[in-house]
């Protein structure tokens, strides 16, 4: 389930944990960022890229990295694929989930679960533009010299229960995503950086099919 979540999570578009506030300050010109972000938001059809994940465990004193790579196509198509150390394999094709873990195979289907409408829910504001209007979330911005931070709060039950915050850094220049990081509950955090991106090159929908 948790990495069902996350990888709708990422569609949200990118992250520094609470911690990492420290440095940013409130955007001093947030209706002109809504407007930039929205425009850039619409402009982007697809994207294309290799990540590393690190996962930090409150358990543990060292960090569980992964590697993969990473494709996004409107609307609500979206492949993460793990190679290192393992591979894992987690496709989303509007409203429905392939999971592919090792030979075991898994399809799901987004509206048989209220937490899955949610995120899907940020999904579509998050490629909108409109993610400041989410009653699910309460959203602040901020800003240093080089970067934006979206700093998205639960507020519902349902999504509290897997996140305390979910943070999304973004490039001032390009508006491209750098990281995504959400912490969890129990003191655990994802951080996903994106690199060797691509934006707008032609994807094909067979990279999204689910058989």
């Amino acid at each position: 389930m948790r990495k069902i979540v996350l990888m709708l999570s990422i569609l949200i578009s990118g992250v520094t944990a609470q911690a990492q506030l420290t440095g940013y300050t409130p955007v001093a010109d947030l209706p002109k960022f809504k407007e930039q972000f929205a425009v850039i938001a619409k402009k982007t059809q697809t994207i294309k890229s290799d990540f590393i994940q690190e996962k930090n465990l409150s358990m543990l004193s060292e960090k569980i990295v992964s590697k993969g790579k990473f494709w996004f196509k409107k609307d609500n198509m979206l492949r993460m694929e793990y190679n290192k150390p393992f591979e894992y394999l987690m496709i989303l094709n509007k409203d429905n989930i392939y999971i592919k873990d090792g030979q075991k195979e898994n399809k799901v289907s987004t509206k048989s679960n209220k937490l899955f409408q949610q995120i899907n829910k940020i999904t579509i504001d998050c490629v909108q533009g409109t993610v400041f209007s989410n009653s699910d979330f309460i959203t602040k911005a901020y800003e240093n010299k080089n970067t934006y931070l979206i700093e998205l709060m639960p507020v519902g039950k349902t999504l509290k229960e897997f996140f305390k915050t979910i943070n999304v850094t973004i490039d001032k220049n390009s508006y491209e995503v750098i990281t995504i990081e959400m912490g969890e509950n129990s003191g655990d955090n994802t951080i996903i950086r994106f690199t060797n991106r691509e934006i707008n090159t032609p994807i094909p929908d067979a990279i999204f099919a689910i058989k």
